[in-house]
């Protein structure tokens, strides 16, 4: 899933642009830009003569997705931002306060940043440093907290966190309250609040720290913050002959021998599982201390799976696309809206106008958040929310959404999420080893994730909003779903079973149905890039990362597992891209020094 932090569920996008001339504009601040309806904001640091940067997408939720290739050539500036198949470029004001460009996904769209005009302070507030400090949500956890304050020119107070164990910097905060020596801040992305009283010395902040529950924390001021470390560089190489599956991992282990040498994967108990298919021929290969048969958790590909499931019932006539949630939500949950309301069809293609996530998201343990959301806690939301579908809605990356469509189909099916998925998906393509709760047998093969700083993260488990992120599976497992993807008309039936009704439904779940950014279409969950005609997913939870992909006009599929949750380098989609684009014959993403 694609928020996926105990402390933290909001990552900044990380880029690496590299050396810059000592007559380069100086770039170091934040810039602010508008994509359509979307917020942005860019914040470009430099660092020991090279720029490293940061953007943040405050409406749709695209988190993590690394920046490569940064090219600044006197005032023209350019950057892609591989996973999404993005790209911009511009050119830099003389005074670098503008930055006017083009975004591309496809279709070029006008996108320029103007720097933020914040004026600190003549005179620092006493609250105006990095403060550090420890929280402990278990016996034995240990999650270091940074927050950063500064004031401006009106003593208005400014707020970041960081999460450095948890690779997560730049968090915005809300409603800072000064009044000395009292000090009360929220964190929105996380739920999360402060509140406590400055020492007599100035150098402790001690108050309590809430999310969901209430933990001690004492902030220490610090002489130097701790700084994000920079992430490794990444840039495109040129293009060779398309790859075939057989010679993948000697492509793959030469272009990015760089970042799995001094990477995530070159730690102790972090591997990766990479499966290759191209024209009928399969590979399946690990990297690091992953295994063939390792179990994963592949986060929000499970919304592929429950976009599947959608696509069978309505072949099998037991749902309708346009019927409204409401139609399968216990009765009396939430009233009829007076205007249009949201219909199964808008949960799969994200265009419902849900929240990212519930507003009463509080769990009893950070580290394992969706374990006890329930039924009963998604319908007293959605009956103060309501299901009216607004007007204008737009693409709008939901967990909440996808996972509610996974709770109402098993609602009509009369059964759980897990059964459900077995019964029209896992036990018809034969995927023994795709499911949500792992047997004796299978938690022997589940591999441990881990945190992005390497330390061990818990397994995630789901219970109303398992349609969104609970699958766990195998590198084969998934290549033999990629394969009924490529191929659904090579499908064998059944006598009378749910097999019968996949082909039809796998089709279904390929048809375009609305948009979903520039250059970006979605179908049943799964994204579909049109410059290359190719549907992907990418996922990712506490401890785990995923990418899966396939093309049918090039007959060709991937995913890459990995047990580490999704870092600001993108590591993960970075694997899965460059497997896709060296199987194309096309420039691909490669490790530099």
């Amino acid at each position: 899933m694609s928020v996926r932090r105990s402390l933290v569920t909001l990552l900044a996008l990380t880029c690496w642009i590299g050396p810059v001339s000592a007559q380069s504009p100086p770039l170091s601040g934040d810039y602010l830009g508008r994509l359509g309806p979307l917020r942005l904001t860019l914040h470009l640091k430099s660092v020991e003569g090279a720029l490293s940067g940061a953007l943040d997408s405050v409406d749709q939720g695209a988190y993590a997705i690394p920046c490569a290739d940064f090219k600044l050539q006197g005032d023209n500036l350019s950057f892609t931002v591989p996973s999404v198949h993005g790209t911009w470029t511009g050119t830099v004001s003389t005074d670098a306060g503008t930055l006017t460009g083009t975004w591309s996904q496809g279709t070029p769209m006008p996108l320029t940043f103007k720097r933020d005009t914040y004026v600190p302070a003549e005179k620092p507030s006493p609250i105006d440093a990095a403060w550090l400090g420890t929280l402990k949500p278990g016996t034995e956890d240990e999650l270091r907290v940074q927050f950063t304050f500064r004031s401006d020119r009106d003593s208005k107070e400014y707020c970041t966190g960081d999460s450095p164990d948890q690779g997560a910097w730049g968090i915005e905060c809300g409603e800072v309250h000064w009044s000395p020596p009292q000090l009360s801040f929220e964190v929105p992305a996380i739920k999360g609040h402060f509140s406590g009283k400055l020492s007599e010395d100035g150098h402790e902040l001690v108050g309590l720290w809430t999310q969901g529950n209430a933990l001690p924390l004492t902030l220490t001021r610090q002489a130097k913050p701790l700084l994000q470390p920079p992430p490794p560089k990444f840039t495109y190489g040129p293009a060779i002959a398309p790859v075939d599956a057989e010679r993948i991992q000697a492509v793959l282990t030469q272009d990015f021998a760089a970042a799995l040498q001094s990477g995530p994967l070159s730690r102790k108990g972090i591997g990766a599982a990479v499966g290759v298919l191209k024209n009928g021929v399969t590979r399946v290969f690990t990297l690091g201390d992953a295994k063939v048969d390792s179990i994963f958790e592949i986060g929000s590909i499970t919304k592929t799976f429950t976009g599947l499931i959608l696509a069978q019932m309505t072949v099998q006539g037991r749902v309708r696309l346009d019927e409204p949630v409401r139609a399968l939500l216990p009765p009396g949950t939430v009233s009829k809206p007076d205007g249009p309301e949201i219909t199964l069809l808008d949960l799969v293609t994200q265009h419902s106008g849900l929240p990212r996530l519930p507003d009463n998201l509080t769990p009893a343990n950070p580290r394992n958040p969706y374990a006890d959301y329930t039924a009963l806690k998604l319908y007293e939301f959605l009956a103060r929310h309501g299901v009216a579908r607004p007007a204008d809605a737009s693409f709008g990356y939901s967990n909440l959404g996808v996972g509610l469509l996974g709770q109402v189909l098993a609602n009509r099916d009369g059964t759980t999420y897990p059964t459900l998925l077995a019964e029209q998906v896992t036990t018809p393509l034969h995927l023994e080893d795709t499911v949500v709760s792992l047997s004796t047998t299978q938690r022997a093969r589940f591999i441990s994730g881990h945190a992005p700083n390497g330390h061990a993260a818990e397994p995630w488990d789901l219970d109303a909003l398992a349609g969104a992120g609970a699958v766990r599976s195998t590198a084969s497992d998934m290549l033999r779903y990629l394969e009924a993807q490529l191929h659904p008309e090579a499908l064998p039936m059944a006598a009378g079973g749910e097999a019968d009704t996949l082909s039809a439904a796998i089709t279904m779940s390929h048809e375009l149905r609305a948009e979903a950014g520039p250059g970006m279409r979605i179908a049943f969950a799964w994204l579909y890039q049109e410059k290359r005609s190719e549907y992907w997913h990418n996922g990712g939870t506490g401890g785990y990362s995923s990418y899966a992909f396939f093309n049918p006009k090039g007959d060709y599929a991937g995913v890459v597992l990995v047990n580490r949750a999704p870092g600001p380098e993108g590591f993960t989609d970075l694997l899965g891209q460059h497997v896709s684009q060296r199987l194309a014959g096309e420039p691909a993403i490669v490790s530099g020094d």
